[in-house]
């Protein structure tokens, strides 16, 4: 796991060696396990890890590369969550895809399953998404595998399928009228 030694020596990624030592001094000072008031130990390990990692230019500058590939993560994670319409379309896939089994079940309810690969070009959707779909349906019991290893929709699957699909008609029926 990526820890931030820049966050957690509370510095600037563009700070100095000098500003490095002089912080370090501070932190090292406080939360040194002698420190009977404030001393740590877990914590005066990390930044003396932060500090002989950043003071030595070499060990810096791979640390860099690390830091600036964190951050775009980090960033992109957030355009994510700011985009809503990733939720939204989040939700049209996992209902096409109870959809797809829900029809599959009811055409051949002894042989209701559908592979992985077959859903995935069903549904338009690239196994590295699907993967989190079908694991979000499958975790709140609505889908699952069967015998042969494909993947069926549940009995709680078709009632969800039905109340979304009377939810729709509902609102439908409601834009017509209004």
């Amino acid at each position: 796991m990526f820890i931030d030694y820049y966050e957690l020596l509370e510095i600037s990624p563009n700070a100095n060696s000098e500003t490095i030592e002089r912080v370090f001094r501070y932190f090292a000072m406080r939360y040194h396990p002698d420190n009977q008031d404030t001393g740590d130990a877990s914590r005066f390990s990390e930044i003396a890890e932060a500090h002989n990692t950043l003071k030595d230019p070499l060990n810096r500058v791979q640390y860099d590369i690390q830091y600036k590939d964190n951050l775009k993560l980090r960033r992109e994670l957030i355009e994510e969550v700011s985009n809503t319409k990733g939720i939204e379309r989040d939700g049209v896939i996992q209902a096409k895809l109870l959809s797809l089994l829900y029809v599959k079940r009811r055409q051949d309810v002894n042989n209701p399953g559908i592979g992985d690969e077959e859903l995935e070009r069903m549904s338009g959707c690239p196994r590295e998404h699907l993967e989190f779909h079908l694991w979000y349906l499958k975790a709140k019991g609505w889908i699952g595998r069967v015998e042969n290893g494909m993947f069926a929709i549940t009995v709680e699957g078709i009632d969800r399928a039905n109340t979304e699909h009377r939810r729709d008609t509902s609102t439908r029926l409601l834009n017509h009228t209004g």
